[in-house]
């Protein structure tokens, strides 16, 4: 199997796709048929899943720099087991599985390796690193601040739910957890970011004043 990655082409889109049912089933099929030797099919399979494995780990490891290169090895870890792919889940659900996977093996690496720097102002160190002058980029920081606060349980299932658009079922089968633990999580999650936008709003109208 080539473990080249394509790169993605064409634009990506922001919004959720009109069908989500179709797409999941074609991702599959080209699963089922990379699997079987179609590179063609692999090529498509990387594409049409890219940018959700993008945004999936950029949330879960709240570190959006560390993205590309979490989606690459996500990607090389499915085609390197896509023979034992057989089609039981959607190729959405069993890929964004092997993401979570990469993403813990990263928390892992990354508290084994030794500290380089000896500092307490790590909010200042990631925001000097993080892109600026882009259209959303406040936005995209705010979120990214508010995800990267809460629990990884909670964060995972706002995100394959609010961000992906995975179902609260096909979210349960990826966490590998009940429907109604989905839901709770998403729940507190909310409560739990409104409640900080809220403090931070009092906060900026104070300074204001």
């Amino acid at each position: 199997m080539n473990t080249t990655l394509p790169a993605p082409r064409g634009p990506q889109r922001d919004s959720a796709p009109p069908d989500r049912t179709a797409e999941d089933a074609a991702s599959t099929d080209w699963a089922l048929a990379a699997r079987a030797g179609d590179r063609d099919a692999a090529d498509a399979f990387v594409r049409a899943l890219h940018r959700d494995v993008v945004r999936f780990v950029a949330h879960l490891a709240a570190d959006p720099q560390a993205a590309e290169d979490l989606a690459q090895d996500t990607f090389l870890r499915a085609l390197r087991t896509l023979h034992r792919f057989e089609g039981r889940s959607s190729a959405r659900t069993w890929l964004l599985t092997i993401a979570r996977r990469a993403v813990v093996d990263d928390f892992r690496r990354a508290a084994a390796r030794p500290l380089l720097a000896d500092t307490h102002d790590w909010g200042t160190t990631i925001e000097r690193a993080q892109p600026t002058g882009l259209p959303g980029f406040e936005e995209g920081v705010a979120l990214q601040e508010l995800l990267a606060a809460l629990p990884y349980d909670r964060r995972q299932a706002f995100v394959l739910t609010q961000l992906l658009g995975l179902s609260y079922a096909e979210a349960a089968q990826e966490a590998d957890c009940p429907v109604g633990t989905v839901r709770s999580r998403v729940a507190r999650a909310r409560t739990a970011m409104t409640a900080q936008l809220e403090r931070d709003e009092a906060e900026a109208v104070v300074r204001a004043a």
